[in-house]
């Protein structure tokens, strides 16, 4: 199992800093590669670039009432999520599908229902 991870292209962990604007602020935000890839493919399934998402995300997060103290992990997270709704047949493989186009309701049903039956079983 391990060799999977640690032959894996180091590349993929090695991270980089990314500069944009927020509001008219320059923030930096620093990510491993891997979860560069995965957020620049979930930004153009909307035809968005990075910063134009991120902006989203951040103005979006911010209306819902979340404390973004450590945004960098949010990406994070929203990255891993996307993976996982795609594993789970939520979100749809074909990369041409867009984001803004799936029912997000249905999908946190189903993500909730899943949990559920998780929970149930363990």
């Amino acid at each position: 199992m391990c060799k999977l991870f640690i032959n894996a292209d180091p590349e993929l962990w090695g991270s980089s800093t990314r500069s944009l604007r927020i509001d008219g602020m320059v923030t930096s935000i620093r990510l491993e590669n891997s979860f560069w890839t995965i957020l620049e493919e979930i930004a153009s399934r909307d035809e968005m670039n990075i910063p134009q998402m991120v902006t989203r995300l951040y103005h979006e997060s911010i209306d819902a009432g979340h404390d973004l103290g450590n945004f960098t992990s949010f990406l994070r997270v929203c990255a891993m999520r996307y993976l996982s709704l795609q594993k789970n047949g939520d979100i749809p493989m074909n990369a041409h599908t867009p984001i803004n186009s799936l029912n997000a309701d249905t999908i946190l049903k189903n993500e909730a229902q899943r949990k559920l039956n998780y929970h149930a079983k363990h």
